[in-house]
């Protein structure tokens, strides 16, 4: 694609460009995620169903692509307002289906709001930890914590 083509079809640049792949991947990303939620009668069956999936993933591909902006955050000293708020817009996401199969388990909404929180945080950090150590252990554990707790 020439340069003339790439700003014809984003006129502000690359950002722009990058912000529309951020907002496919993240309906992507929610779409996955809302129909594994909607198969599972529980949030934590739900979250384990979603880890194995990744595993899976990260055993058979050895990449977790497609699930996580974790790798764009990470660098979000160095990218402007508009990508930061196309990765929060993401993350606001998925906690609100986290948020949502909670409260429908009859959770308080305050107390939904803080797991979804807690979730987000704790697979997100299960997949760098994955992609750093390149194994899926972290994420099985992750799993098996899930299994193990109501």
């Amino acid at each position: 694609m020439s340069k003339g083509s790439l700003y014809h079809h984003f006129p502000n640049g690359k950002e722009e460009l990058l912000i529309a792949c951020l907002e496919s991947l993240s309906d992507t990303i929610t779409l996955d995620i809302e129909s594994i939620f909607s198969h599972y009668p529980t949030t934590q069956e739900s979250i384990v169903a979603m880890i194995d999936k990744i595993i899976k993933k990260y055993e058979t591909e050895g990449t977790i692509t497609g699930h996580t902006f974790t790798s764009i955050v990470s660098e979000m000293g160095s990218l402007s307002d508009a990508v930061r708020k196309a990765c929060i817009s993401l993350y606001t996401k998925i906690e609100a289906i986290y948020e949502s199969k909670l409260v429908a388990e009859g959770v308080s909404i305050e107390k939904a709001k803080a797991k979804a929180l807690m979730i987000t945080a704790t697979i997100e950090g299960g997949i760098m930890l994955c992609l750093t150590k390149k194994t899926s252990e972290p994420l099985i554990v992750i799993a098996q914590t899930f299994q193990k707790t109501s």
